[in-house]
């Protein structure tokens, strides 16, 4: 159970997926990004329901720097997950991650990674083991790649591959993306893109829920174990502004 919620939810999340105050405006001038503030409902089924609440949200802090974060709570663990940014020419440049796991009955699980892209390598912590990778252009950390992810949607792509350092190493996500259908939101139904992980020889699946009406937003996740167990997030409200 703990390595389920850990992995759709900092990887989802959500967390999630999760990709996630005030009056509805425009993208900010020349970024593309569009600050944001959702609400999830969160489920899972293993056994018995357990339910939990997710929020993300995605806040500039000038000059091209965004913080991106996700927070989870529920009865079994708490997720912080956050990462700072810098958006350039539509592409997400990571700079500082942090993942922290905690809850009833759970060891606390942290990961960190500081990228220093002058020097090409990006050091950080493991479960509680230090590392040192060699950066590759166009690396992504566990948060950062689900926000690419998201742009990259928007911008019409359909097919995507990207380099994330997964704990001590880098490690290739692969997406393909199709047409999800209607679905219910926050009590209002939408048309959506559904963006399915490529797996080789795995019995888990990943599926994520955008919505074209609400700025591409994540709106639904799923994730199905090997054991049939199941993890979903819902959205229930976002708000987009300045």
């Amino acid at each position: 159970m703990r390595s389920l919620l850990a992995y759709t939810l900092r990887g989802a999340a959500f967390l999630l997926c999760l990709g996630i105050l005030a009056d509805p405006v425009l993208a900010e001038t020349n970024t593309g990004l569009t600050p944001f503030e959702a609400s999830y409902t969160a489920v899972l089924q293993k056994g018995m329901s357990l339910n939990g609440t997710a929020k993300r949200t995605l806040t500039s802090q000038g000059n091209d720097i965004w913080l991106y974060r996700t927070d989870v709570n529920s009865f079994i663990a708490n997720i912080d997950e956050s990462l700072i940014l810098r958006w350039e020419k539509g592409r997400v440049v990571p700079i500082r991650y942090r993942y922290h796991l905690s809850g009833f009955l759970i060891k606390d699980r942290k990961h960190s990674i500081d990228f220093d892209w002058p020097a090409g390598v990006a050091t950080g912590e493991y479960k509680g083991k230090p590392f040192e990778v060699e950066l590759e252009g166009g690396v992504l950390d566990p948060l950062g790649y689900q926000l690419q992810l998201h742009q990259d949607i928007r911008g019409g792509k359909r097919d995507m591959t990207y380099k994330v350092i997964d704990g001590r190493s880098i490690d290739e996500e692969t997406f393909a993306v199709i047409n999800g259908g209607q679905i219910s939101t926050g009590g209002d139904r939408t048309g959506t893109l559904k963006a399915e992980k490529v797996r080789k020889n795995s019995k888990r699946q990943t599926l994520m829920w955008f919505s074209p009406e609400q700025d591409f937003l994540l709106v639904r996740l799923l994730q199905v174990e090997p054991d049939g167990s199941t993890y979903e997030l819902k959205l229930k409200a976002a708000e987009f502004g300045p």
